[in-house]
């Protein structure tokens, strides 16, 4: 038999490289991504409600940097999770809202996790990534399947705003403690390559059903409500309005009396999250891969509970858009760091492939915070932007939120006056030099929604 030189050769270089780069992959950090469901800036660090019980979130804040001002690409589960897990804007793809397939405008080489897959990383998950789940079945070396809700239910919802008590099973029978628990057993074992590990943990989504004692965290008798201004949606234009629809669920959560009642299921729910990231903390702590693990906490977008007579996401003001953002980078953050500069959500594509020294698609829209992480205080021109629909856009600086929509109706609120977006400055004359700047900020790219370009099917926003 005769070997040609020249294969043979080629045959011998591979077989020479292949150790160096198994070392080069065993050499790259492994990433922990945790990622929370409808979980808004009620986090006890972020200060926005002094309510809220969440030592854990706050802990893992203390070990890294959080950003208290990170912005979602979307305000709605499937375009937020599919822009920042493929790095292209709403706009660019046409994924507007929930009942767009994901699948039938992104191509499974375009996701985050498959980037590291490719990379040699050994890709392991539960629970949601993607809207629905863990996404194409490529993307995983492993994964694991998670245990439905189950036990006896209490149910106290008010309308569609769905919750209860769970009076038997306790932690168990909710499923995010299994998805804790897989976290836990791959954080604990030993690897002979990276791994990038997503936990998708569903709590706080509605609905907001957990055990007694969570509720007991948050007596009905000491419950706050989030502070409201009477009228708050006269200055407001009509595709502000028609966002917000006041006649909905927040009409019908006065009408039973029961706001407290709300806020305080939102808040256990919270608390019961934090529990599940606490258990999770320990593993890490203990794990044999801590010194060289990044941890990426992220929300997919805020959630209103009666501010500006709103319910749920499916706005562009801040309750809506701002969600829990924070980094633990060995070598990179220190501990306690804080960031007040605005990013949003799709930096984390293009940082963690900087990071783990990953070549970067060409395609990618979002900023590298990389600077950001090694100096929170570090100059810093970026902003946050956030899509609900075609032509629909806010943008948040450290100070402003512009926000345009289709029909050119106008929100302008100042951050250093008015936290609560209740005054809307955008017809003020003196401000005219300001939105022209801003607008500048706004995505170019608007294609139409994709569930009406004939690959998908259009449904409505749930939940």
């Amino acid at each position: 038999m005769t070997i040609h030189p020249m294969k043979f050769f080629l045959t011998l270089i591979v077989l020479l490289l292949a150790p160096l780069n198994e070392l080069h992959a065993a050499d790259r950090p492994n990433v922990l991504f945790i990622a929370v469901d409808d979980l808004n800036h009620w986090v006890g660090h972020l200060g926005r409600n002094r309510q809220t019980k969440t030592p854990n979130i706050d802990r893992l804040a203390a070990m890294g940097v959080t950003f208290a001002n990170a912005q979602c690409a979307a305000p709605v589960c499937n375009p937020s999770r599919a822009a920042l897990l493929s790095g292209k804007r709403p706009g660019t793809t046409g994924i507007y809202d929930n009942g767009i397939p994901f699948e039938n405008f992104l191509k499974p080489e375009e996701s985050l996790v498959m980037r590291f897959k490719d990379a040699g990383y050994d890709t392991l998950g539960t629970g949601k990534l993607w809207h629905g789940g863990l996404g194409w079945k490529e993307q995983w070396k492993t994964t694991r399947k998670e245990h439905h809700e189950k036990g006896e239910i209490v149910d106290r919802s008010i309308g569609g705003i769905a919750f209860g008590t769970i009076v038997t099973g306790g932690d168990e029978a909710v499923s995010d403690t299994g998805i804790a628990d897989y976290g836990i057993s791959e954080l604990g074992k030993t690897r002979d390559k990276p791994f990038f590990l997503t936990l998708g943990f569903h709590k706080p989504h509605m609905p907001w059903n957990v055990p007694q004692k969570y509720y007991d965290m948050h007596p009905l008798a000491g419950i706050q409500l989030p502070p409201t201004k009477k009228d708050d949606l006269s200055d407001v234009p009509p595709a502000g309005i028609k966002m917000a629809k006041p006649d909905g669920d927040h009409a019908a959560v006065l009408a039973s009396g029961r706001w407290k009642e709300a806020v305080q299921a939102y808040l256990a729910s919270i608390s019961y999250l934090d529990g599940q990231i606490g258990r999770v903390l320990d593993a890490y702590d203990k794990s044999p891969h801590k010194d060289n693990t990044i941890i990426v906490f992220w929300g997919d977008h805020g959630w209103h509970l009666g501010e500006k007579e709103h319910w749920r996401k499916f706005a562009l003001w801040e309750e809506a858009t701002r969600a829990p953002f924070i980094w633990v980078v060995p070598g990179v953050t220190k501990p306690g760091g804080v960031c007040k500069s605005p990013v949003d959500f799709m930096s984390v594509y293009p940082t963690l492939c900087d990071l783990a020294k990953l070549p970067k698609p060409a395609w990618l829209e979002g900023d590298n915070i990389q600077p950001l992480l090694a100096d929170p205080a570090a100059a810093w021109s970026g902003v946050g932007v956030t899509t609900f629909g075609q032509n629909n856009h806010a943008v948040r600086t450290d100070r402003w939120r512009y926000i345009r929509y289709a029909d050119g109706g106008e929100e302008l609120y100042d951050h250093h006056d008015d936290e609560y977006e209740w005054t809307n400055l955008a017809s003020k004359p003196e401000h005219a030099e300001l939105k022209a700047e801003l607008a500048k900020r706004l995505p170019k790219i608007n294609l139409a929604e994709a569930g009406g370009r004939g690959r998908g099917k259009k449904g409505k926003n749930t939940q």
